[in-house]
């Protein structure tokens, strides 16, 4: 994610009062900001073949599904884990959040193997506010940047009410072109209907009203402070910037018809700007902590390079984890067959639940994680004690 040892923590640690950059200006716009030009990249794909090589629509895909998967969404998984479970300090103060984890895979199979409708949808939902609640905790990495400031104007853009409007525009966004979708019966996600599962309570029109209506009143009290903060000059810009391409996006994806691909493209950017801070937080810890008393492994991956290609390799080799899941599930799925599949469906019931158990077990693991990780508002400050 090219952040470098030998500056990264240095930087930190001299950032002058006023800067508003979590780490620098061509930093945030490049892995934060502007990476959102990923957003439209899977779904160009998807659409280039099928639509001009003629690749057949479900191979097309999961072609694309595979590709981010390996490029960015497992790294970007298996990356809570350098900050949690290969980190004995961490596994020291937080046993029981350790411990509890166990507790998701047995969740994951037990559905995969009952109900993988059921399964797939809790995923979709933990999955969406996993990503909402990462766009919650970089806004309040910015206000951290200027909460202190002396400027009262200054003080003002990061008072409780204004907070609450910016989480209220980031929490809702997501969620009009979804609820039209199921209040229409057609809320796919590739081959799985969802709407199997979500109560017919909320298969109507008014749940699209409702979501709708409590958008646009938070679209509306964001417009009206934003435009306070520009007109008394004290508008925090990168924060802005990314708040409102964040509601872009996220309010436009849901409306595309093949909302397996869409949200790739979201995923790509989400998992873009999370191995940049994770890859950043643990460098900042190696420059600054004993990193290789508590986690031996990762210090070693982050002092391979001057960048973070060996954090990105580490995590990248840990998906080695999920094939064998996979292995041994599909394994077991010739053992335990429910007798309400048919012999033609079986093959595809076995990857099926082979394939979301391998993922969906560590993926768990990783928002489950990630909603204590995105407590810790103090992440960017070099040599506290975590």
């Amino acid at each position: 994610m090219g952040v470098t040892t030998a500056s990264a923590a240095p930087r930190a640690a001299a950032r002058p009062q006023g800067n508003l950059w979590l780490r620098d200006r061509n930093w945030d716009l490049l892995f934060i900001t502007f990476s959102v030009i990923c957003v439209p990249l899977p779904y160009l794909v998807y659409l280039l073949l099928r639509d001009r090589f003629g690749v057949q629509d479900d191979v097309a895909r999961n072609s694309v599904n595979a590709f981010v998967a390996i490029a960015v969404g497992g790294p970007h998984m298996m990356s809570t884990f350098l900050r949690t479970g290969l980190d004995s300090s961490f596994r020291a103060r937080y046993p029981m959040l350790i411990r509890s984890s166990v507790i998701i895979p047995i969740i994951v199979v037990a559905l995969a193997f009952l109900n993988l409708t059921l399964l797939l949808t809790v995923f979709f939902f933990w999955a969406a506010l996993h990503v909402l609640h990462q766009v919650t905790y970089i806004v309040e990495l910015y206000n951290r940047r200027e909460q202190d400031s002396d400027e009262p104007a200054r003080r003002s853009a990061v008072s409780l009410s204004a907070r609450l409007v910016d989480y209220a525009v980031i929490l809702t966004c997501l969620f009009p072109m979804a609820a039209y979708k199921i209040s229409q019966g057609s809320f796919d996600i590739g081959v799985n209907d969802l709407t199997r599962v979500i109560p017919t309570f909320f298969q109507q029109t008014w749940f699209f009203v409702v979501m709708s209506g409590v958008f646009a009143l938070a679209l509306a009290a964001y417009v009206i402070k934003t435009v306070r903060e520009i007109r008394g000059g004290y508008v925090h810009w990168p924060k802005t910037i990314f708040i409102t391409l964040t509601v872009a996006v996220a309010f436009t994806m849901p409306a595309l018809p093949n909302l397996d691909t869409a949200f790739q493209g979201l995923n790509t950017w989400h998992s873009f700007q999370y191995l940049a801070l994770t890859f950043y937080i643990i460098k900042i810890r190696a420059r600054y902590e004993d990193l290789r008393q508590s986690a031996p492994l990762v210090a070693r991956a982050a002092e391979q390079a001057n960048d973070s290609r060996g954090l990105y390799a580490l995590s990248a080799l840990m998906l080695v984890g999920s094939l064998v899941v996979f292995g041994v599930v599909y394994l077991l799925t010739g053992v335990f067959q429910p007798g309400s599949i048919g012999t033609a469906d079986i093959a595809n019931w076995r990857f099926d639940v082979a394939y979301y158990t391998a993922i969906l077990s560590f993926l768990w693991i990783h928002y489950y994680h990630d909603h204590f990780l995105f407590t810790d508002f103090e992440a960017l400050t070099p040599g506290r004690n975590r």
